[in-house]
C-alpha cells in the first residue's frame, strides 16, 4: 500500500481517516519538525487546537478536501504566539498550492474560467487571480536576466490603439527573451537603455528594417548584424514581379505563370520549365531577367560558408548590385540600392546559419495566446503571458 505522502502529494503528512462519497474527505496531521516562524526555535508550548480545512488537488474527477489537525503555539524562546504552519499551504489560504497549480494548468490548457468555476466551486475572479499569481511567480525567476548571446528582433501587431510591439527572441535556446511595446527608436529607447548584458550579445538577426539596424548599432556595440534570408529573398521576388508587371501586365495576372515565376529553378518539373520556356519566346528580354533573378537567389541561399568561400562570393554580389543599378528598370534599380545599403548584413548570411524563423514561429504562438484570451487591452498582462508561455 502506498505511503500517505504519496497519496496526498505532500511530504511528512499522516492520514488518519478517509471518508466521503461525492467528495473525498481526508483527515490528516503533519508529522514533520515544527519551528517558530519568527526565531526558528524548537521549544514550543501548545496553547490550543483547531481543525484547518483546505481544498486539495482532485483525485480523478472527485474533489478532495483536507481536514488538518492544527495547533496554536507559543515559542518559549522569543515569547511570540503563532498558528501552526503547514508545508505546501500558504498562511491564510484555504487551498493547497497543489490545487492552485491544478487550476493554473487547466486554465492554461484552454478550460475557460466559467467552466473551472462551476466544476471546482470557486469564483471566476479567483481562477484569474490564481492564474496571474503563477505567471508572476514563474516570470520572477527570469527577472533581470542578461541578454542572450544570439538575439532575434522582429515586430508584430498588438492592438489598434497601441500599435506594434517588438519581440526579442533568444535564438540560441529557442525561447522569447522579452516583448516591448513599440517599434521605433524613440519608443524603445527607454527599454533598451535598461537592458543588462548588452555588450555580451554577439549576433543579432533581423529583417531589412533601417530603424532596427540603427538601434542595434547603438545599443549592441559588439554584435554582428545578420539579415534574415527569408526577407531578403522575398524582397528580390517582390521587385522581380513588379518588373514583370511593367513588361507584361496581362501575363503577370496568370496565376499559373505567377506560381512558376516565384519558384526556385531546381524545384521546377520538366513540363513546368517547358511552359516557362514557351512564354519566354514571346519576351526574350525577360528571359535574361529571370535567369539573373535565379542566379541572385542561388547566391543569397548560400549558408555556413567558410571564410575563403565568402571572399569568393563577395565580388559576385558586388557585380550583381552593379548590374541592378545600371539596368534601367526602376524596380530593379531600387532593389540594387537596397541590397547595396545592406550588403554587409547580407554577406553575413553566408557565414552564419541563424535566421528569424524561430521568432516568426513564436509570433504564431503569440497570436494563438491572444486569440484564446479574446485579445488584450493591458500590455503588461500580455507581456507577462508571453514571457512565461513562450519560454
Amino acid at each position: 500500500m502506498p505511503r500517505d505522502s504519496n497519496i496526498l502529494g505532500l511530504a511528512e503528512y499522516q492520514i488518519k481517516k478517509i471518508a466521503g462519497s461525492k467528495a473525498i474527505e481526508i483527515e490528516a496531521r503533519y508529522k514533520g519538525l515544527l519551528k517558530c516562524p519568527f526565531c526558528g526555535g524548537e521549544d514550543l508550548r501548545t496553547k490550543g487546537r483547531y481543525i484547518r480545512t483546505v481544498r486539495h488537488e482532485n483525485h480523478g474527477l472527485r474533489k478532495c478536501i483536507l481536514h488538518l489537525e492544527a495547533r496554536k503555539y507559543r515559542c518559549r524562546g522569543c515569547g511570540r504566539y503563532f498558528n501552526q504552519r503547514f508545508p505546501g499551504i500558504q498562511p491564510y489560504r484555504r487551498s493547497t498550492e497543489a490545487f492552485r497549480r491544478q487550476v493554473f494548468v487547466e486554465h492554461l490548457q484552454g478550460i475557460c474560467r466559467k467552466t473551472l468555476s462551476e466544476r471546482e466551486g470557486i469564483g471566476t475572479a479567483t481562477v484569474e487571480r490564481w492564474f496571474h499569481d503563477y505567471l508572476k511567480r514563474e516570470d520572477s525567476e527570469k527577472k533581470n536576466a542578461p541578454c542572450p548571446r544570439i538575439l532575434g528582433i522582429d515586430e508584430h501587431f498588438f492592438t489598434r490603439r497601441l500599435g506594434y510591439a517588438t519581440t526579442f527572441c533568444d535564438l540560441g535556446h529557442h525561447k522569447v527573451y522579452d516583448v516591448a511595446l513599440g517599434r521605433s527608436e524613440q519608443s524603445l529607447e527607454g527599454y533598451l537603455s535598461g537592458l543588462q548584458g548588452k555588450k555580451d550579445v554577439q549576433l543579432v538577426c533581423m529583417d531589412l528594417a533601417e530603424g532596427y539596424r540603427t538601434m542595434v548599432r547603438k545599443h549592441f556595440p559588439n554584435a554582428k548584424i545578420v539579415a534574415d534570408r527569408f526577407h531578403v529573398i522575398r524582397l528580390v521576388n517582390h521587385h522581380f514581379l513588379t518588373t514583370w508587371r511593367l513588361i507584361d501586365p496581362s501575363g503577370s495576372k496568370n496565376r499559373g505563370l505567377l506560381s512558376l515565376m516565384r519558384r526556385h529553378q531546381e524545384n521546377l518539373r520538366p513540363e513546368q520549365y517547358g511552359r516557362l520556356d514557351t512564354y519566354f519566346t514571346q519576351f526574350p528580354a525577360f528571359r535574361e531577367i529571370y535567369i539573373f533573378k535565379q542566379q541572385l537567389c542561388s547566391l543569397l541561399r548560400e549558408k555556413t560558408c567558410q571564410t575563403w568561400k565568402c571572399r569568393k562570393l563577395i565580388p559576385v554580389l558586388l557585380e550583381c548590385i552593379q548590374k541592378l543599378k545600371t539596368c534601367g528598370l526602376e524596380p530593379l534599380v531600387q532593389l540594387g540600392k537596397t541590397i547595396e545599403s545592406w550588403k554587409e548584413e547580407i554577406a553575413c548570411m553566408w557565414r552564419f546559419r541563424k535566421n528569424n524563423g524561430i521568432t516568426e514561429g513564436f509570433h504564431n504562438k503569440m497570436e494563438m495566446i491572444s486569440r484564446r484570451a479574446f485579445g488584450f487591452r493591458n500590455f503588461n498582462n500580455y507581456r507577462l503571458r508571453i514571457r512565461t508561455l513562450c519560454a
